[in-house]
């Protein structure tokens, strides 16, 4: 096989708390990711050029700052380590759907469908927790993709626990023209960041929360805007740092119809998604 199309699907986080900042200028954190049938597509070529990488794709930064980019070349090194030959050279061309700066994890999960087809494409066969270790190095969500689940996340977020969730329909929606720059909603003075660690059992019991939504709301009003907006037809959640809002249904016709009403009160990125308990880039690797 020379080619390969997937969808890299975006994430949300159902809570997010953050327990304590650590010695190392980190935070530990306890999340909820699910995955959504909602993402990026992007397709891969090999090329004959060996070590080759092309990235094609609406970005606003160098390719080399790409997580993609950087994730192959990560692959490559560790190759080369294991002394496993790659005959070709790749090329990527990205479909963007996923609001970037808006906490759905679209770099992430666009690194980690990188490797992951890029490991099968150079019949590398390398195992998840190999990728995954790549991953980590490129941001601290990428695993989540990798390994494809649902996930309680501990630690920064690295430290995984496979979850099967019911399947849900959300609508998902930031305001226009907003971004959130994750460093900066960490180092508010006003972040929360001594919530109490608790097993995962006692946290799917209490109503979901994010950390992150006081402050961030603050430092971003139209944000605060947006998820009251948002709560009049459910209770509206911060997705990681933000931007991105969401609501969630227990059924498509409902969630429809809010979306429709939704769409007509708000500007910017609006859109409504299944929940999934496995990501489309692991259902099509599987078919070949």
């Amino acid at each position: 096989m020379s080619n390969l199309t997937v969808l890299a699907p975006c994430k949300l986080n159902l809570f997010l708390y953050i327990t304590g900042k650590r010695a190392d200028g980190y935070h530990n954190l306890q999340t909820l990711f699910t995955l959504l049938d909602f993402g990026d597509e992007m397709s891969f070529t090999l090329t004959d050029r060996p070590g080759e990488l092309n990235l094609k794709g609406a970005f606003n930064f160098p390719p080399e700052h790409n997580t993609i980019i950087k994730g192959l070349k990560l692959l490559q090194a560790r190759a080369d380590e294991l002394h496993l030959p790659i005959k070709h050279g790749i090329t990527i061309e990205v479909a963007k759907r996923i609001p970037q700066g808006g906490g759905l994890g679209g770099g992430s999960s666009d690194a980690a469908a990188a490797l992951l087809c890029a490991n099968h494409l150079w019949q590398l066969n390398l195992p998840l927790n190999e990728l995954a270790a790549i991953g980590l190095k490129v941001g601290a969500d990428v695993p989540i993709f990798i390994y494809g689940r649902p996930a309680f996340a501990t630690g920064v977020g690295e430290k995984l626990t496979a979850i099967d969730l019911p399947e849900r329909w959300y609508i998902v929606a930031a305001p226009e023209h907003c971004q959130v720059n994750t460093a900066k909603a960490f180092a508010d003075p006003l972040l929360k960041r001594d919530s109490k660690e608790r097993s995962l059992e006692e946290l799917m019991k209490l109503p979901f929360e994010n950390d992150f939504t006081l402050s961030v709301a603050k430092s971003h009003p139209e944000i605060g805007q947006l998820l009251a907006l948002l709560v009049k037809y459910a209770p509206a959640h911060l997705s990681g740092s933000g931007a991105c809002c969401f609501v969630a249904f227990d059924d498509e016709t409902t969630a429809q119809s809010a979306l429709q009403e939704i769409a007509a009160q708000h500007r910017g990125p609006l859109f409504l998604a299944r929940s999934l308990n496995r990501s489309p880039v692991h259902a099509t690797l599987l078919t070949l």
